[in-house]
């Protein structure tokens, strides 16, 4: 036993559960990001996980992480490296080691370690740290599953049941390292299993084992971590995903507008957690539809929206595919609608739990037609609350179908966000036809004046009876019109009315130096990545400026202002070039550099800073 105790006390650390799927990896993630939350941490984290419904046991294909980056300052990602990695089989340390720095903590299940382990995880040898080159010195092994079994034993579980208590025992050795009191997974546990007393009451003792083997041995290692909490600004704070910030804000741009909020959406990875969060709200007066495909979805909302309803879609990857006809439906009728499309690895079904920005230009163009729309993105986490409420009041505002991107690292991930204040939301007030005040009995494509914003009439108002579809109609009389004249005039008013829309939105703001060598522009979920590789070489005397999109199309008024004021501009996003193309369309001689990796993994910023570098310096 080792009876020294190492104390390193850092402002930041980098955690990563990993395991078989089976492993219960990311819930146990998510019990130790909530742990240090409570604890006044600044967190970040990462899930990532394999798109097999079950890969076979043990296998490369089969590995679940969890990555969760802790720090006494705001942290902006789940950081590039871990400091601490927790392998519970020879293929999660396989996995993983291009994720963990060299002098990375290990932790693993020395009972998982057995021949047939490693010849799964397609080891060589039967010493896979001297294989992967690892130091001994810093890996605790410790027989985990033998000792879990052991633990729960005087509750008569299976053994099947009994190993499903390896991630508890693995989370109460990594509370020990952290100095981490339990009570707050205790109550996690209490909660998640209450209808389920013996599970509840193995994990409990699971966790408790855990931390007191730790602790008596002092982990062999002898070192344990200190990231010290910081007094957090007052307020409500709850471990909220992306997805589900989605879902909030939704529902508070319906209780601020007055309406009632209606999701028709089919179920796709990773989008579906958006479903399921409305679904728990019926008492908020929630409608929630999960349809038989996603062009049922879609047309289920314009139905609701038609009907004087908020309406929202949702969907991932090919769905905005199959949803794109029915946008131009929506489009051509100009009725308010909201579309969540939380992008993932493509083409075709591609890799659906992993992240990209590449559905860019089928946001855009992607229908039939001269049909534009707005769209807009989150940039974090946390913004996705705001960038939800956003998008269901221009949509309601400005009568057109909005596109919403997220990924799928921002829906995934968690942070600790603050619950905002409702009472300062800003006024949703819809178009309503009450507002019309012309001298000429109302028509359906009667607009306001300066907005071009068609007025809503909803069904059953008495003297507003009228009808709407996908056929061009008269800009007077809101018949059927073929007339050449007619088309391009409703075809110039369609596009007029989005790109008033950048009236009411912020300009772009420049991060960093005003007199910057190099302007980093982003756009979407990459925005704490860049804004970390930004910060991190302004402090190494490199003068630099950072300027994030949340609105691509309209784009804000002051785009080209902003972007021809620097000597160099790079365009960093995780696809080809799309956005980079897009801005060279809309300010002809403009010709940023651009940083493009389509991965299906976040940036890292050790290689933004380097490539970043070599770009000031070329």
């Amino acid at each position: 036993m080792n009876e020294t105790k190492e104390v390193r006390r850092q402002e930041e650390v980098v955690i990563r559960f990993s395991g078989d799927s089976g492993d219960g990896m990311q819930l146990t993630g998510t019990i130790f990001s909530e742990l240090s939350a409570v604890y006044g941490n600044s967190i970040a984290t990462f899930p990532d996980y394999p798109a097999e419904i079950r890969a076979p046991q043990g296998t490369l294909g089969g590995v679940s992480g969890f990555q969760v980056h802790i720090g006494t300052n705001p942290v902006y990602t789940p950081g590039d490296f871990a400091d601490v990695l927790v392998a519970m089989n020879p293929a999660a340390l396989k996995v993983n080691i291009n994720h963990i720095r060299k002098d990375s903590l290990i932790i693993i299940d020395s009972d998982s370690f057995q021949q047939s382990d490693l010849e799964k995880a397609l080891f060589k040898t039967l010493d896979p740290i001297k294989e992967l080159g690892l130091n001994p010195d810093r890996v605790l092994s410790a027989p985990i599953s033998t000792m879990v079994k052991d633990s729960v034993k005087e509750l008569k579980l299976d053994n099947k049941a009994a190993l499903r208590c390896k991630n508890m025992f693995s989370l109460g050795i990594v509370c020990w390292l952290f100095d981490r009191p339990l009570e707050h997974a205790i109550d996690f546990i209490n909660h998640r299993f209450a209808k389920k007393e013996l599970i509840r009451q193995a994990n409990i003792k699971a966790l408790n084992d855990g931390y007191d083997y730790a602790h008596n041995t002092h982990a062999s290692v002898g070192t344990t971590y200190h990231v010290a909490g910081q007094q957090q600004e007052p307020g409500f704070y709850m471990d909220m995903s992306g997805n589900k910030a989605t879902a909030l804000g939704f529902i508070a741009a319906a209780e601020k507008s007055g309406l009632q909020l209606f999701l028709g959406s089919y179920p796709i990875t990773p989008a579906t957690d958006i479903l399921h969060e409305l679904a728990k709200h019926k008492s908020l007066n929630v409608i929630t539809v999960q349809a038989e495909d996603e062009i049922s979805g879609i047309c289920t909302a314009i139905g609701a929206s038609f009907g004087g309803k908020l309406a929202i879609t949702s969907t991932s990857g090919p769905g905005l595919a199959l949803k794109s006809e029915a946008l131009g439906l929506c489009v051509m009728a100009e009725l308010p609608l909201v579309l969540i499309d939380v992008q993932r690895g493509g083409p075709s079904t591609g890799m659906p739990t992993k992240s990209e920005q590449t559905d860019l230009m089928q946001a855009l163009y992607g229908r039939n037609g001269e049909s534009p729309l707005v769209v807009l993105s989150a940039k974090s986490t946390a913004d996705c609350f705001r960038a939800a409420y956003d998008a269901a009041k221009i949509a309601l505002e400005h009568m057109t179908p909005v596109i919403l991107l997220t990924d799928a690292f921002t829906a995934n991930g968690s942070v600790a966000w603050k619950i905002p204040e409702y009472e300062k939301f800003p006024a949703i007030k819809p178009n309503y036809v009450k507002n019309y005040k012309g001298t000429e009995p109302w028509k359906p494509y009667f607009r306001d004046e300066k907005t071009l914003v068609r007025y809503w009439a909803i069904p059953g108002d008495e003297g507003f009876q009228h009808r709407l579809g996908g056929l061009e109609k008269d800009n007077l009389t809101s018949a059927i019109s073929t007339n050449p004249e007619n088309h391009q005039l409703m075809v110039n008013k369609r596009q007029q009315k989005i790109r008033n829309i950048a009236d009411y939105i912020d300009p772009l703001e420049v991060e960093g130096d005003k007199d910057a060598d190099l302007l980093v522009v982003g756009w979407g979920g990459t925005y704490g990545h860049l804004h970390e590789a930004v910060e991190s070489m302004r402090l190494n005397g490199k003068k630099v400026a950072h300027a994030h999109f949340r609105f691509i199309n309209p784009l804000p008024k002051n785009t080209e202002k902003v972007l021809r004021s620097y000597k160099k501009v790079v365009v960093a996003e995780q696809n080809t070039g799309q956005f980079a193309s897009y801005l060279r369309g809309c300010f002809p001689g403009f010709s940023p550099l651009q940083y493009n990796r389509v991965e299906g993994q976040p940036f890292n910023v050790g290689l933004l800073i380097e490539e970043f570098t070599k770009m000031m310096e070329e």
